[in-house]
């Protein structure tokens, strides 16, 4: 029989609370995003009154879902989130393998990727579910090791380098024969944030940064030559990631094709000035505003200033989310915790990057505020844990198997 975590009856501290900081910045976000995607949709190519309402009323639909999930994933404590970790997992493997089978072909061939189930009118992407179902596993595997290794040694941190990569790469395989590499960067970065924190020695961390590092470089100078772009071709790049990148490196070079986008964007966000055009004034028409592009709605209607106080408002939310990682009164809450938060810095980091041209675009949606109903369930899913971390703390310690304690 598998050892489980076993629990105390305890009073609860003040810790135990639900996070109102937390649940304030997600209400602010909602009121932003579903603001934006009726704006964004209203002024759309083909866009009018009832589709902007169709389209708003449907991302209010998955943030009731998502909270009724937060609410039930509040009952959920350390020992139960332990148990249903590869059971998450599991799950998220089928999902990934039946997409590949059962992907929508219309979205397909639209978007050049297999991501989406379709059910009428709603489009579900399952990697987007998976992020949170990969944490809770990469954070019990750590978890899990230093317990039985309490004392690290260079063996035992490349036996837990090997166990993580064991974690990881099913998910980057299956992700990759979508293909989608903004969503495989996601999984990379819950994937460095966890390793980082999970007491791996610098010995082994440092040459790994290294070498990963080199070969990062190495790709972008192919992408830049003819020949190494024959190369990249042959490992299974794809010519509309070469495009990316030259856009990227190149923005003034195409602005009417591959950087035709990311044009837009800049100049829509340029022509919001200091304090924007007002809500209800998009002029600019941006490509695949109401999701890739959302920040554009809220650079060309508020302008510098409401840019500015989207991401102060991120800042809160990341803070409060870091605040719950140092509070987290065993390894495995704070390990599930170090990969909620990079999610979203990723998440965050990107998409604003890849909207004023600072990096190149990878159809990552902004966190809370793009329309789509999968990547707010992932998001949601994951500070649903977080909360859940809070409420679920106990005065007393109790220790299990697993070695970590509350």
């Amino acid at each position: 029989m598998q050892n489980i975590p076993s629990r105390q009856i305890s009073n609860r501290t003040s810790g135990s609370e639900l996070d109102w900081g937390i649940i304030l910045s997600l209400l602010l976000f909602m009121i932003i995003g579903l603001s934006s995607i009726f704006e964004a949709a209203l002024h759309s190519q083909y866009g009018n009154v009832q589709m902007a309402l169709r389209a708003t009323f449907i991302q209010g639909l998955f943030w009731v879902i998502s909270a009724v999930i937060i609410a039930f994933l509040l009952r959920f404590d350390a020992s139960q989130l332990w148990r249903l970790a590869p059971i998450g997992y599991a799950l998220g493997i089928f999902l990934l393998i039946a997409i590949l089978l059962f992907y929508d072909r219309a979205m397909a061939a639209s978007t050049g990727a297999k991501s989406w189930f379709v059910f009428g009118p709603v489009s579900f992407q399952p990697s987007e579910v998976v992020k949170p179902a990969f944490i809770l596993m990469l954070s019990r595997v750590v978890a899990q090791h230093n317990r039985i290794y309490e004392h690290h040694s260079v063996q035992s941190d490349w036996l837990l380098l090997g166990k993580m990569a064991l974690c990881f790469l099913p998910i980057a395989l299956l992700i990759s024969m979508q293909p989608d590499l903004g969503t495989l960067l996601v999984f990379m970065s819950i994937f460095g944030g966890v390793t980082l924190v999970s007491g791996i020695t610098w010995r082994i961390l440092g040459p790994v940064i290294a070498v990963a590092a080199t070969v990062g470089a190495t790709l972008l100078a192919l992408v830049t030559s003819s020949s190494g772009k024959v190369i990249l071709d042959a490992l299974g790049f794809k010519l509309y990631q070469f495009d990316r990148i030259q856009t990227w490196l190149h923005p003034d070079q195409d602005t009417s094709s591959s950087g035709y986008q990311t044009y837009q964007s800049l100049k829509a966000i340029g022509s919001g000035q200091i304090t924007g055009q007002g809500f209800g004034h998009l002029k600019v028409y941006v490509p695949v505003r109401e999701s890739d592009m959302i920040f554009s709605v809220i650079g060309e209607s508020f302008g510098f200033v409401g840019g500015t106080l989207l991401i102060i408002l991120y800042f809160a939310l990341i803070y409060r989310l870091i605040k719950a990682t140092f509070r987290a009164q065993n390894a495995f809450y704070a390990y599930i915790a170090t990969g909620v938060v990079m999610m979203v810095m990723f998440h965050v980091f990107e998409n604003i990057g890849m909207s004023i041209g600072l990096l190149p675009l990878t159809g990552i949606p902004l966190p809370f505020i793009s329309q789509g109903g999968s990547s707010l369930l992932g998001n949601m899913i994951g500070v649903g844990l977080i909360l859940s971390i809070g409420y679920q703390q106990q005065k007393t310690t109790f220790t299990e198997s697993t070695g970590f304690s509350i």
